[in-house]
C-alpha cells in the first residue's frame, strides 16, 4: 500500500503546478483515477471532480478535496539585462529563495534567483525581499528574455523526489501528499456511501476551488486532505509544543485560525482511529487555514475536517514526510468514512 501511494506522490511531486497552473497535475491525475469512479469532469476553475458510487447502504454524500496548487512565483517584469522580476504565489520565505534553481513556465525552463556574491555583501546579510530578487536565465537582453518568458509565467522550485533514509522529500508535498492520498482512496474498494473526490485548483491564493466545488457537490460532510507543518527537530527550550512530528501518524484539526471541527464529527474520527489502530495526533497550536473552512461555508454548512499529513519544511524547495504517515492518512481517511451514519452528523 506504501509503496503505491508513495509512487503517486512522487510522480506528482516532480511535476509543476503553481496556483492556477495546475494543469500538469491535473493530466497526471485523471489516468490515474478515470477507471475507478464513475464520472469525472473539470469545472470552469480546473477543478477535477470526481464521483465514485457508494454500495447504497448509506444515503451521505461525502466530498474529500485535496488540493493540486504549489506555492511559487509569477513572473511580473523584465530587466535591461536579462532578468525577470517575480513576485509570490502564496505564502513564501524570502529567506529561503536567494541561490536557489527554479524552473520557469510549463516546459520547466532552468534559472537561478541572483544573489550577491558575498565578497561584495560587506558584511549585509539582511533578507532581500521578494520584489527585489532576479531569476537569472542565462538571458543578455530584455527583449531575449521577454521573448523566452512573457509575463504571469509561473515560477516552481526545480526540486526532484528523492528517498532520505526512512523518510522521502521532495517539492511541493502540500498538497501533493494529499492529492496521492486521494488517488488510493478512489482506487479502492467502494464505500457505504456516495464519495466525490475532489482535486483542487488555487487553495493557496485563498481557497478558491473548494469553495467552489463544495458549491456544486452539496455534501452531507467533508474532508480535507492536507500536508501540514512539522516542526518537530530541536528547538529553543521555551518551545515546547510542535505542531506536529513525524511518524506519529496523522494529523487532524481541531481549530485553526479560519474554521472550527465541529465536535460530533471530530469524535467520530478519533473513534475510528482508535478503533482501527492507527495511530495520531491532534495539530496544535491553531494556525494557518485548510479548505475546510471552505466546505464549512458551502450553501446553508457543510460539517467538514481536515486530516493531514505532517511534512517538515512546507512551502519550501524540499519538503519532508515518513511513508507511513501517509499510508495511516489514507486508512484514517477511508475509516472514518466507512463508519459514517446520518446520525453522526445529527445534533442532539
Amino acid at each position: 500500500m506504501t509503496d503505491t501511494v508513495i509512487t503517486f506522490l512522487q510522480t506528482l511531486s516532480d511535476l509543476t503546478g503553481v496556483s492556477g497552473n495546475e494543469t500538469a497535475i491535473r493530466s497526471a491525475i485523471k489516468p490515474l483515477v478515470q477507471d475507478h469512479v464513475d464520472a469525472l469532469r473539470v469545472d470552469a476553475l480546473g477543478n477535477l471532480i470526481t464521483l465514485k458510487r457508494g454500495t447504497g447502504e448509506n444515503p451521505l454524500r461525502v466530498l474529500v478535496t485535496a488540493h493540486m496548487d504549489e506555492v511559487g512565483l509569477m513572473v511580473v517584469g523584465h530587466t535591461g539585462d536579462g532578468g525577470l522580476r517575480a513576485e509570490p504565489i502564496g505564502s513564501l520565505d524570502a529567506r529561503l529563495l536567494p541561490g536557489l534553481h527554479v524552473w520557469v513556465g510549463k516546459d520547466k525552463l532552468p534559472g537561478v534567483i541572483g544573489v550577491q556574491a558575498i565578497h561584495r555583501a560587506h558584511g549585509d546579510t539582511s533578507v532581500t525581499p521578494v520584489d527585489k530578487l532576479v531569476i537569472d536565465i542565462g538571458a543578455s537582453s530584455k527583449d531575449e528574455a521577454q521573448s523566452a518568458v512573457p509575463l504571469g509565467t509561473p515560477v516552481a522550485f526545480a526540486t526532484r523526489f528523492r528517498e532520505m533514509g526512512a523518510a522521502v522529500s521532495g517539492k511541493a508535498f502540500d498538497d501533493r501528499a494529499g492529492c496521492a492520498v486521494l488517488i488510493a482512496l478512489l482506487q479502492g474498494e467502494r464505500l457505504p456511501c456516495d464519495v466525490y473526490g475532489v482535486f483542487t485548483v488555487q487553495e493557496e491564493v485563498g481557497l478558491r476551488g473548494a469553495q467552489v466545488a463544495a458549491f456544486a457537490v452539496e455534501p452531507d460532510v467533508g474532508f480535507a486532505l492536507e500536508g501540514t507543518i512539522a516542526d518537530d527537530l530541536p528547538k529553543e527550550e521555551k518551545d515546547v509544543s510542535p505542531t506536529t512530528e513525524l511518524g506519529k501518524g496523522p494529523a487532524i484539526t481541531v481549530k485553526d485560525r479560519s474554521y472550527t471541527t465541529p465536535p460530533r464529527l471530530l469524535s467520530h474520527v478519533l473513534k475510528a482511529a482508535d478503533a482501527e489502530g492507527i495511530p495520531y495526533q491532534l495539530k496544535q497550536p491553531g494556525i494557518s487555514g485548510t479548505e475546510a473552512a471552505s466546505i464549512t461555508r458551502a450553501r446553508g454548512g457543510v460539517p467538514a475536517i481536515t486530516i493531514a499529513v505532517p511534512c517538515r519544511y512546507i512551502h519550501g524547495p524540499r519538503a519532508l514526510l515518513r511513508p507511513e504517515d501517509v499510508e495511516n492518512t489514507l486508512r484514517l481517511v477511508r475509516a472514518a468514512i466507512a463508519r459514517l451514519t446520518p446520525e453522526t452528523l445529527a445534533f442532539t
